[in-house]
Order: C-alpha cells, then structure tokens, then sequence
C-alpha cells in the first residue's frame, strides 16, 4: 500500500468532489435519468501528472457502457475540471477512469456469510479466484 503525501490527498479531494459534479451534470443533461455516477476514490500520482478515477456507478448494467462514454470524453472533462480548479491548481493531472468494484465484492461477501451464496456448495462462485 504507498502513502500518500499531504498534497496528493488534497488535490485528490478537490478533484473527486469536482469530478462528481461534472459527471452527474453531464448525465442528466445527457438524458440519463435514474443513473447515479459517485467518485469513490482519486490517487494522484507523486508528480501530480496523473489522476486514478474510481467510479460507481448505479444502476451497474449501465457501468461499462457509461465508462466507455466518459473514457471517450476525457478531454471536455477535463477542460470542464480546469476550469473549476483554476485557482487550486496550476496543472490539471491526466485523468484515468476505472469502474470500482469494491461494493459489489462486499455484497458478495455478505451474501456468503448470510448463506445465500455458499461457494462450498457451489464451486462456481469462485471463478474470479486464482488458484495457484
């Protein structure tokens, strides 16, 4: 796990509150109705060149089509970011957008101790796992 200087969470902050914004702006003036886009989480980079955008996105059928669409517009929400940053920001970091998973492994967790979903019963549900 690297640790994250004072700057890095600062700017991480100030970009994942702004991001959201944007990107829940841009869906309901797109259309999207009843689609929810939060920024669980920012890692900048150490020379502040590169952002890690983590998104969840609700309802989750719709995550990947609606990455691929903000993968393609990086540079407007990036140019849209700029602009609100302008004066906490003298560069603003490439943007890499990622889909985060990490609700939906919780949930299948849960679903595991609650005994809704037994992998000892059925070996199926760990097909994402790695045997070494």
């Amino acid at each position: 796990m690297e640790e994250f200087t004072q700057r890095q969470k600062k700017i991480g902050g100030i970009l994942q509150q702004d991001l959201a914004e944007v990107l829940q702006k841009a869906a309901t003036d797109g259309g999207l109705r009843g689609v929810i886009i939060s920024v669980s989480k920012v890692n900048v980079t150490t020379d502040l060149s590169m952002a890690k955008v983590y998104l969840s996105i609700f309802p989750n059928k719709e995550a990947e089509a609606l990455l691929e669409g903000i993968k393609s517009n990086k540079p407007l929400i990036r140019h849209e970011l700029s602009q609100r940053t302008r004066h906490q920001l003298r560069r603003m970091p490439q943007l890499e957008f990622f889909i985060d998973d990490s609700l939906e492994y919780i949930d299948g967790i849960e679903r595991s101790l609650k005994g809704e979903d037994n992998p000892l019963e059925n070996p199926d549900l760990l097909g994402k796992r790695k045997k070494s």
